[in-house]
């Protein structure tokens, strides 16, 4: 398996389309209208969203990074009742079966709070808090019409060559952003 992530490593450095982010960029937009556009309209990611925004209410930044620490002290232990609720959720449940129906295309996907709090996940992310990074900043910090194409990287939580695509999740009752999707494309798959 490690001959396979350094081949394609050297597959991505020397392909234009992931040496110049121009060149893969549409291949990630394409996925993102054709694929991926819809789920940040189901409703049971809607209202997944809709509940842990009224559940945490308006948190200051030291209980967000309580519940971050939280969960990373969390990762790899028995005893997980920070991360529990995330992974095993119908939102979560959904996602790994969009994944599962990905042909191996997906390898991660995640939903967030308004917070930048992760709500549902297909499987365990490295922290909690995505509100500091840029799948967050530049889908959800843009409002309604917000969406980050991130470069391919090595992702540490799932060990998969991939680009993360996110974007805005808007209550289709008000109109209003309330959190966001990120989707972890595997970059082998769209060689």
């Amino acid at each position: 398996m490690r001959h396979l992530h350094l081949a394609v490593a050297a597959l991505l450095a020397a392909s234009p389309a992931f040496a110049d982010g121009d060149q893969f960029e549409p291949a990630m937009r394409h996925f993102l209208e054709s694929e991926v556009s819809a789920w940040a309209e189901a409703p049971i990611l809607i209202d997944a969203i809709r509940d842990a925004n009224a559940a945490r209410g308006d948190l200051d930044q030291a209980a967000i990074d309580a519940l971050d620490a939280a969960w990373q002290s969390e990762v790899g232990t028995a005893d997980t009742p920070t991360i529990d609720p995330v992974l095993n959720n119908a939102a979560a449940d959904f996602l790994r079966e969009h994944i599962a129906m990905s042909g191996g295309r997906i390898t991660e996907v995640f939903i967030m709070d308004r917070h930048g709090l992760n709500v549902a996940a297909s499987g365990l992310t490295s922290d909690m808090w995505q509100g500091d990074e840029e799948k967050f900043t530049m889908s959800f910090g843009h409002g309604a019409n917000g969406v980050h194409i991130g470069n391919v990287d090595l992702d540490e939580s799932t060990q998969r060559y991939q680009g993360q695509i996110s974007v805005t999740v808007i209550d289709p009752e008000t109109g209003e952003p309330i959190g966001a999707l990120t989707v972890g494309v595997d970059a082998e798959s769209l060689l």
